[in-house]
């Protein structure tokens, strides 16, 4: 039959009519095939799944699988097959081989007679014993089949420590439109864009060909470590040292970009006519600071010192600065910024301008400047500062 109809026949419903409409019960992998899987959930809530759940008695080889229900889907036309473990199934692994350890399998396995002629129409939890080798591959699992578990059998052994023989592989299954709370190591596909699963703790829609962290939605604030590239310009995130950020289309950037400030409280001096960025009589031999070009691409840069031309009442001290980005000068040092300061006594000045069309994202160095009006007369600087605020 091509087209099956449940609970509508009045000649009665085959099994093949119960099975192949199924639908709404599955998390769906193609339009008429659903996921195979363990039915989640656990008592108070506490773990992801519980049900078909694998324990045994450590220092021997007897184990049991838990209660718990199952969906294990077929081909097309033979739908999808629910099985329920309603008590507790006893199982005796092997002992170890001579010579090199091996792999076994836990599987729900559904026989049917009608499609595999082998005499049994039923379900069962069975063993499927691993080839022993020197480097251990599991068996292949027998066809309508679901995976539960693993087992390492080490070569030799006549007792197992269950905690960390077993390994959890059992896949998970919920309605249409439910929420998948999948493995951390599962790698299919959804069933359709919108298809939303938990993973890792954290919510993740399927776009058609990847699964994207959510929250991505417009307004949407991602937190730290959900979001490595951004669905669109403008999205935010946290950012693990709990700065917010804006996707700016290439990169992350602060959303409210704090201010770079440098300092020396150690005095230096120069009688250099032009301008240099090394002092003498002192540890900073050149105060430069760091900064990256906000979304307005300006900033306002501020600097300063405490300044005296020694023993003169005429030369002049000038501070200016000059700012690169990487080994290419962006502003070149000139009078025309400069702070400066003339007299044999201390004294502090600082000056502040606007400097605009800054590449957005990159990285500038702002570089303190420095020289004498006369190369005869001393200049000293102290308590000298650098600082860059984003500006509109």
């Amino acid at each position: 039959m091509t087209v099956r109809s449940a609970w509508l026949s009045p000649d009665g419903q085959s099994r093949e009519d119960t099975r192949t409409n199924q639908v709404g019960a599955l998390t769906p992998v193609t339009d008429g095939k659903g996921r195979s899987g363990v039915l989640p959930g656990s008592a108070g809530g506490l773990y992801r799944v519980t049900g078909l759940g694998l324990a045994g008695t450590d220092g021997t080889m007897n184990a049991h699988v838990t209660a718990g229900r199952a969906v294990i889907q077929s081909t097309l036309d033979r739908g999808a097959y629910p099985v329920a473990v309603t008590e507790q199934v006893d199982l005796t692994f092997a002992g170890g081989d001579a010579q090199y350890g091996r792999i076994d399998l836990v599987v729900l396995r559904v026989y049917d007679d009608t499609y595999d002629g082998s005499g049994r129409t039923e379900a069962a939890v069975e063993i499927i014993k691993g080839t022993p080798a020197a480097t251990p591959a599991a068996p292949t699992a027998p066809d309508v089949s679901l995976v539960l578990f693993s087992v390492a059998v080490p070569a030799n052994a006549s007792g197992l420590t269950w905690a960390t023989a077993g390994t959890d592989l059992r896949p998970v299954t919920v309605a249409l439109g439910g929420i998948l709370p999948t493995r951390t190591d599962d790698t299919a596909a959804g069933g359709y864009p919108g298809h939303y699963r938990d993973i890792n703790s954290t919510l993740q829609r399927w776009d058609g060909t990847a699964w994207v962290p959510y929250p991505k939605g417009i307004g949407g604030i991602a937190p730290a470590g959900a979001v490595t590239t951004a669905s669109y310009g403008g999205q935010y995130r946290d950012s693990s040292a709990g700065v917010l950020q804006r996707w700016n289309g290439s990169v992350w950037l602060p959303a409210v970009a704090p201010p770079s400030f440098t300092s020396s409280l150690d005095a230096g001096y120069t009688t250099s006519t032009t301008y240099t960025a090394a002092l003498t009589d002192t540890a900073v031999t050149a105060l430069a600071l760091n900064f990256v070009a906000p979304t307005t691409g300006a900033v306002l840069l501020h600097f300063g010192a405490r300044m005296l031309t020694q023993s003169s009442s005429t030369a002049t001290a000038y501070m200016s600065v000059q700012i690169t980005q990487g080994s290419t000068v962006f502003l070149t040092v000139n009078d025309e910024y400069a702070a400066l300061y003339g007299g044999p006594v201390y004294g502090s000045v600082s000056t502040m301008f606007r400097v605009y069309g800054l590449t957005v994202g990159a990285t500038y160095t702002v570089t303190a400047m420095h020289r004498s009006s006369d190369a005869a007369v001393t200049c000293w600087f102290d308590n000298f500062f650098l600082r860059a605020d984003p500006a509109n």
